[in-house]
């Protein structure tokens, strides 16, 4: 199992590198759009949308969103970061109201759980994930933004496993996620740490308090979308959102950090002296 799990890690690293530095923004941003659409298709999943039209709706809704994101923020023309601005702040704002519901769970999950309400958080979700991403890209040095980014949930969630597999004893949040413990937690921070002494060793110019700004709140989030999408799991019964990546589960199951941690690194982003 540990051996298909990092093989697959590989090979999407891989993939995503090569996209990341072989394609254009926009090209790159489109050929996320349907990675989305794939996140979007497990979503049903979680919904238990057993219709197919139901199902082929809630697609069409999400490629549509997806659309008219695309062409309100100029992806083949002038981007207009403000507009990724304002989608940015409504997700980093749903993810706050998320975390209240994450400490409420299961008397939370009255609000939450109904399908309509879950499948319209589940496309504001996802095409302000897409947003975000496109906005870091479209940038100056946009890629490698973004690969910091990735980079700082990748830590993150490595940093948790690690340690909580060699120290895990005190349960983070055992009624959502009983796996996730607060030594894992420290262990993703304590790799942020590492992550800012690195980037100040090789770019002294940097300033300690802006970087830290930038990263730290970045994994913390990315732990909230994780622990969300456990949670929602948790709730109808699902292992894993499907079985596309061997040792991975899903795309869900991997994006889920990403989720919550681009649109707050991106509205950072917009704050900081890095651009």
């Amino acid at each position: 199992m540990l051996k298909q799990r990092v093989f697959t890690a590989v090979i999407l690293v891989a993939l995503f590198l090569w996209l990341l530095l072989s394609l254009s923004a926009t090209d790159f941003s489109l050929v996320i759009m349907l990675l989305v659409m794939v996140a979007g298709w497990e979503w049903t999943n979680l919904l238990k949308l057993g219709n197919v039209a139901a199902r082929t709706g809630y697609l069409t809704a999400l490629f549509l969103l997806l659309g008219a994101a695309g062409y309100s923020l100029g992806l083949f023309g002038e981007f207009d970061f403000a507009l990724g601005q304002q989608i940015s702040l409504i997700a980093v704002g749903l993810w706050a109201v998320i975390f209240l519901w994450l400490q409420g769970y299961p008397s939370s999950a009255i609000l939450w759980s109904p399908k309509p309400v879950l499948g319209l958080i589940g496309l504001i979700l996802l095409v302000a994930t897409w947003v975000a991403l496109a906005s870091i890209l479209h940038r100056d040095s946009g890629r490698w933004l973004l690969l910091l980014a990735i980079v700082i949930v990748v830590l993150a969630d490595v940093g948790g496993y690690i340690a909580g597999r060699l120290f895990g004893k005190h349960k983070l949040a055992p009624i959502v996620s009983p796996g996730k413990t607060w030594e894992g937690f420290i262990g993703g921070m304590f790799l942020q740490l590492l992550l800012i002494a690195g980037l100040l060793w090789a770019r002294p110019e940097f300033s300690p308090l802006a970087l830290s700004i930038l990263i730290i709140p970045v994994a913390l989030y990315s732990v909230l979308g994780d622990l969300f999408e456990s949670m929602v799991k948790r709730h109808s019964g699902v292992k894993d959102s499907s079985q596309l990546l061997p040792g991975h589960g899903g795309v869900l199951d991997r994006i889920d950090g990403i989720m919550a941690a681009l649109p707050l690194f991106s509205l950072l982003l917009a704050q900081s002296s890095f651009v």
